[in-house]
């Protein structure tokens, strides 16, 4: 058995814990120290791929369009962004801790093509709430893969993210019929009042047996 190789260590803000990258063999992983189980692994993102096609499934061959990707992770919802849209659209990314940035810019991010260095993609590092603070419609698209969905796991700030005031906010900034697509690990019940609340028109999409996606057309 292969040894991981620990590549890099990162504290998220605000007493978020520290992320841990590691590598064996061909294969990367991205786990919270002290807990089991990983966050991430470059064998398993069929789910972050099924993110931005069901998100963006309407901007095909649209011109100049903008989505938002939040939580950059391994890249591969962000490759996914850029290759559903077109050439002239841009595709942001909010990442809240910069390692994870720099670690795609590194040898990680040969695993989802490097997208981070395609001239579409515009990196904001920082909280993805805070870009929803202007309430001007700016996104065709938001994709949100932030922690295991609606309810905060590695970031408690992140339940705020997903609070009904968020929710409207959110709304705010997405332009006419644009599409709020966030991953989930599970369906909650709670969170689909919430965006009854927000008005949001739900549709559940299952992409495996423990990983789902929901896609928001704003009206």
């Amino acid at each position: 058995m292969i040894t991981p190789t620990l590549l890099g260590t990162a504290v998220i803000p605000n007493n978020g814990g520290e992320l841990r990258l590691t590598q064996r063999g061909n294969d990367f992983s991205i786990h919270l120290k002290g807990l089991r189980g990983e966050l991430m692994n470059s064998r398993v993102h069929s789910s972050e791929l099924a993110l931005a096609e069901l998100g963006c499934a309407h901007l095909q061959g649209v011109q100049n369009t903008t989505v938002l990707v939040g939580g950059l992770g391994m890249g591969f919802t962000l490759a996914a962004a850029l290759k559903a849209t077109t050439k002239s659209s841009t595709i942001e990314v909010a990442e809240l801790v910069p390692e994870v940035a720099e670690w795609n810019k590194g040898p990680l991010g040969e695993c989802a093509g490097r997208p981070i260095d395609d001239k579409r993609t515009v990196v904001r590092l920082g909280d993805v709430a805070a870009l929803f603070k202007t309430n001007k419609p700016s996104y065709d698209a938001i994709l949100l893969d932030v922690d295991n969905g609606p309810e905060g796991f590695t970031h408690a700030d992140n339940n705020n993210l997903y609070s009904l005031n968020s929710l409207l906010a959110i709304k705010q900034t997405l332009r006419p019929k644009g599409v709020l697509a966030i991953w989930s690990a599970w369906h909650d019940p709670t969170f689909t009042q919430q965006l009854k609340k927000a008005r949001f028109k739900e549709d559940v999409k299952t992409v495996r047996v423990w990983q789902s996606a929901t896609k928001l057309q704003n009206t």
